[in-house]
């Protein structure tokens, strides 16, 4: 009996291009397609829970900081100021984990756009070349979502309502908790910080957050669920 390990020459050009056998074989290619969305699938959702993690975690800090800040008069309202800042280092560590798991998303609904709905309901693929898509993907993988987009879609979902919890708190903390004598801007004060650049600074800060949540460019992330009447927008 031969010794497989003889058969089988790792620098052949025929063993090189084993995976173009399979192009040319229905069933072959099938179970491929079959083992790649599973794949791509467990990718994203491992991306999918990393996302629910980092929200967890902006939640978790906006209850425990008012929960902290009202328990007690004399609490310093610029705690609250604090809880905004992390709020804004977790909406950015959660953008870049976004776009990461938008990469594996638009494989896994290119394939049940193009191989999975057709086989269930044969009316012809979403895209005639998603073969040469997925492709150029799997060969130069990009990222697609660009860091507005995806900033801006991640604070609709979960960040602006956060932050307006935030800053509606920090308004009753400045107005409710004022001391006898002291005015809004004077309470607003951080030490030597007058209360005016302080109100100032967080006014602009929350214009951004709103420009960025009100915006609506051309979508580019894929496979995000959108209502019914708002389906031919996004195509």
């Amino acid at each position: 009996m031969s010794d497989p390990s003889e058969e089988f020459d790792a620098g052949s050009r025929t063993e090189r291009e084993v995976g173009a056998e399979a192009a040319d074989d229905r069933s072959d290619f099938l179970s491929l397609m079959a083992h790649t969305y599973r794949g791509e699938l467990g990718r994203t959702s491992s991306w999918r829970t990393r996302i629910d993690r980092t929200t967890n975690w902006a939640v978790v800090l906006t209850a425990s900081l008012l929960t902290w800040t009202f328990s007690n008069e004399s609490r310093p309202h610029y705690v609250l100021l604090i809880g905004l800042v992390m709020l804004s280092v977790f909406l950015g560590i959660e953008t870049r984990r976004y776009r990461m798991f938008d990469v594996w998303r638009s494989r896994v609904r290119l394939l049940e756009e193009n191989v999975f709905a057709n086989a269930l309901e044969p009316e012809g693929v979403e895209q005639s070349n998603w073969r040469q898509l997925l492709s150029e993907d799997l060969r130069a993988p990009t990222i697609k979502t660009p860091s507005i987009e995806a900033m801006s879609r991640r604070l609709r979902r979960v960040y602006a309502p956060l932050l307006s919890v935030l800053m509606a708190a920090w308004i009753v903390r400045l107005t409710v908790f004022t001391p006898s004598g002291n005015g809004v801007v004077a309470t607003a004060a951080i030490g030597a910080i007058p209360g005016a650049f302080v109100l100032a600074l967080v006014g602009c800060f929350y214009a951004g957050v709103l420009a960025l949540t009100l915006r609506r460019p051309p979508r580019r992330a894929k496979g995000e669920f959108q209502s019914a009447a708002g389906a031919d927008e996004w195509k």
